[in-house]
């Protein structure tokens, strides 16, 4: 059979353009070389707990069209992210905001933050020269030293002193009080979870799982009139150009014979002395009842090219790099790039469907 599509990746970019095309009347394969489908969006139920295996994935958007799309597929709840920070022995709210300044500085009034911060940033003449100098220059000392400056090193494995100001363009700062992380106006979790959405949007399509696109490159590009990759854009191109560097984590999962660990869904831990970075507690994105708890311990390591990619670096760097991919890439008359991996973008899920979309409004035109 010839496929109009071999698509590879059964993440977010490749599902939502299979549902897409297929519903246009095209025939996809969707090939993963992983054993499920969902990417890292993947989860799985255990004691009645969904867990987000490659960390947590709270949707959130702006665009009512992506949040049509999802819900197609999907009930979601209501949940909204509002993490903790445990340092010092003390609770600290995020984002920041007057609740984070209270717990922090014990003032209540707007003005008096304001003033507080305005009197312990960095002033510069200049463009800041790196990440803590950013990060001082829009928040200043106390917030930076206290929530901002080990969570980094820890999370980059760098002096903040080493890394791009780019990384920090801004850091909200809310004059409310209000924990809610995102702003966008619709935010949840997938009651049934996100693989159960997945196998929807994937319903009636071709998917093989456990297939090395590499492996079998010749044959599988064969299959189709058109490819659409999802990987690792160096990697397509054999490295032609140089490797591009990611951030990359390990996610380490213990069940607790306990019914409540943290109290919250997600706590950041930016003390040195700790190799985790955030600690999730699985139940309470949609609120499960059980004995016990499942958490997860997120801890950045080292990337020597074979781990999991998870995030672009997007430095002076890797960007140079990219960009003699992205040129070449833009000649191919057969292959469709798109998602994290191909497009080398820190993409949040949204905007994954939100670019896939945009590729199959392009191949129906």
């Amino acid at each position: 059979m010839k496929y109009d599509y071999l698509i590879v990746g059964a993440g977010f970019f490749g599902a939502t353009f299979a549902r897409l095309m297929t519903d246009a009347g095209k025939k996809c394969l969707v090939i993963d070389s992983r054993p499920h489908i969902a990417g890292n969006a993947y989860s799985k139920k255990e004691h009645g707990i969904d867990i987000h295996v490659y960390g947590p994935h709270i949707f959130h958007t702006d665009n009512l069209q992506i949040w049509n799309f999802v819900n197609r597929f999907a009930e979601f709840n209501n949940f909204v992210l509002s993490p903790k920070v445990s340092t010092n022995g003390k609770m600290y709210s995020l984002p920041f905001n007057m609740n984070t300044f209270y717990e922090m500085w014990g003032l209540t009034k707007p003005s008096e933050v304001a003033e507080m911060m305005d009197s312990q940033k960095l002033k510069l003449d200049r463009e800041p020269a790196n990440l803590e100098e950013q990060a001082l220059s829009l928040v200043g000392y106390d917030i930076y030293s206290l929530l901002i400056r080990d969570y980094t090193k820890k999370q980059w494995k760098k002096d903040p002193k080493e890394l791009p100001a780019s990384i920090i363009k801004r850091l909200p700062v809310r004059l409310t009080y209000d924990n809610n992380y995102f702003n966008d106006r619709y935010q949840g979790i997938p009651v049934d979870g996100y693989t159960a959405m997945f196998e929807k949007m994937l319903d009636g399509i071709d998917v093989h799982l456990n297939v090395n696109y590499f492996e079998d490159k010749n044959i599988l590009d064969t299959l189709a009139n058109k490819v659409v990759f999802t990987g690792k854009i160096d990697e397509f191109y054999d490295y032609e150009f140089g490797k591009l560097d990611y951030r990359t984590l390990e996610f380490n999962h213990e069940t607790l014979q306990t019914d409540n660990y943290q109290g919250a869904a997600v706590v950041n831990y930016p003390d040195l002395s700790l190799p985790h970075t955030r600690i999730i507690e699985h139940k309470h994105f949609t609120k499960v009842k059980s004995d016990v708890t499942i958490i997860t311990k997120e801890v950045p390591t080292e990337w020597t090219g074979n781990e999991v990619p998870y995030y672009p670096i997007n430095d002076d760097k890797n960007t140079e790099i990219y960009n003699k991919y992205r040129d070449k890439s833009e000649k191919e008359s057969n292959v469709i790039f798109g998602g994290r991996l191909a497009e080398y973008r820190y993409y949040d899920m949204h905007q994954v469907i939100g670019s896939a979309m945009k590729a199959a409004k392009i191949e129906q035109s």
